[in-house]
Formats: C-alpha cells, sequence, structure tokens
C-alpha cells in the first residue's frame, strides 16, 4: 500500500537549498549529492570497476557502470512519473547507481555490504544522515533471497535492477559456453519498463528472440525476480505487468 507521506519532500532542505563550490547546500549545512556527483567520483568508479571485474570472473552479468547507470534512471523515470517530487526520484537514481558496489567485497549479501560502503561514500560527500538512511536502505533490500520494497526509493530501485534483461550483459565471449543466464539475457533484444500512472499500472516489456532462448527459459531463472518486482509495484500502488514479445504473462 502506498504510503500517504511518500509523496510528500523528504525534508524542508530542498527547499531551502542554495548553489555552493560544491553544488546545492541545504539550509543545514549538507549536500544534495546527485548522481553526477557520483559519476565523477574516483571511489565510486573504483567500486564499481571493482564490482564488476569480480562477477565477470566469476561468470556472471555485467554488473558494473551500465547496468548501475541503468538501475538509477530507471528508478527515476518510475518515481517521476508517478509523481514523487524531485528529491526522492534524485535519491532513485542515486540508490540505484550504488546499489550494487557490494560486489566488490563478495556476491553473498552484497546488498548489505553495499548499503555500509555507500554510507562512506555519501557521508564523505556531505549526503544528510536522513538521506543516507533512504538510500542505505534501498541497496539493502534489492537481493530477491531478503529484500523487501518499504520505502518508494526501495520500490523502484528493485523495478530498475529486476528490468534489466538485455544482450549487453552478456560478459561471456563464448557463445559456446553459454549458460542459461547467457541465453536468456543475449536473447533479449529489448527491455523497458513503461509507467501508466493513470491506470496505476508498471509494465516490464521484453522482446526475447527465441532462437537463442525459449520463453518458458525466462521464467524458470526470473521467477523470483517477478515475484520481488511484483511486491514493489504494489508497494507503489501499481499493478505488474509482463509483457514478452506482445503478449502478456502478467
Amino acid at each position: 500500500m502506498l504510503n500517504e507521506t511518500a509523496n510528500k519532500k523528504i525534508s524542508n532542505a530542498v527547499e531551502t537549498s542554495q548553489e555552493g563550490e560544491n553544488g546545492r547546500i541545504t539550509s543545514n549545512g549538507y549536500r544534495l549529492v546527485t548522481v553526477e556527483d557520483l559519476k565523477r567520483d574516483a571511489e565510486t568508479i573504483a567500486m564499481l570497476q571493482a564490482a564488476n571485474a569480480t562477477m565477470k570472473a566469476l561468470g556472471y552479468t555485467e554488473h558494473g557502470q551500465r547496468h548501475a547507470g541503468l538501475v538509477g534512471n530507471i528508478a527515476q523515470n518510475v518515481l517521476e512519473h508517478l509523481g514523487y517530487d524531485q528529491r526522492t526520484y534524485q535519491l532513485g537514481n542515486v540508490a540505484g547507481y550504488l546499489h550494487d558496489i557490494g560486489n566488490a567485497i563478495h556476491r553473498q549479501n552484497h546488498a548489505l555490504s553495499g548499503s555500509l560502503m555507500a554510507w562512506g561514500i555519501l557521508k564523505r560527500m556531505n549526503m544528510s544522515p536522513q538521506e543516507c538512511a533512504l538510500v542505505m536502505n534501498a541497496i539493502g533490500n534489492h537481493e530477491e533471497e531478503r529484500g523487501t520494497a518499504t520505502t518508494a526509493i526501495s520500490a523502484a530501485v528493485i523495478i530498475g535492477d529486476k528490468a534489466d534483461v538485455h544482450r549487453s550483459r552478456v560478459q561471456n565471449p563464448r557463445m559456446e559456453d553459454f549458460d542459461i543466464h547467457d541465453r536468456v539475457n543475449y536473447a533479449a533484444k529489448r527491455s523497458f519498463v513503461r509507467v501508466h500512472p493513470e491506470e496505476k499500472i508498471i509494465a516490464l516489456e521484453l522482446e526475447i528472440d527465441t532462437y537463442y532462448a525459449a520463453v518458458i527459459e525466462y521464467f524458470e531463472i526470473f521467477l523470483s525476480r517477478m515475484t520481488m518486482m511484483r511486491q514493489a509495484c504494489e508497494f507503489l500502488g501499481c499493478k505488474y505487468q509482463l509483457i514478452i514479445n506482445d503478449t502478456q504473462f502478467a
């Protein structure tokens, strides 16, 4: 159920911010950090590159700057289309960009380690503790094994993360060595999250080339993703739809 207060401004700081040497500064002296700041930050870049190097070595699909940027953009787009205020959807983009940095340490529990790593980065950049907590919560709740949407920001990050199925994520250079995850991602020629605010529907639209993978294989490996994405949509007061090759499955 959508919290009645979730669509309000996170704080009055946004309204009383002013430009400083290091970007917008609130009346409390905190900085309104944005994803553009993170994209220029050497520590963030290094952690994302290390995270993807780890995942590539383990045989996983891409989890680096491309995935981070896309998840952040989808999270922002979802919140913006649903009428959330600017600072809320900016924080959705920040959380989406940082959500996988924990993979630099270890794949297991990377959401929890990533949230703590994000705390260090964002605190150094002088983000307020209240905003840090929102970002950390979203990062800490994006894994299927133990995550649950508890804020609008965490719900949007889950949607962005689970929607990223695309052939550009495949890092295995030898098609003959593809596993089912490589095949399904390679088969996905297009993925798009479409928000219908009036109808309260969030739809994941996929175009899958069945020469490389059958549609049923998507369901075989991504059922937990679909369940989590549906819960996130419901938290935002929306219905989840899955459309594959112009056929609606959910």
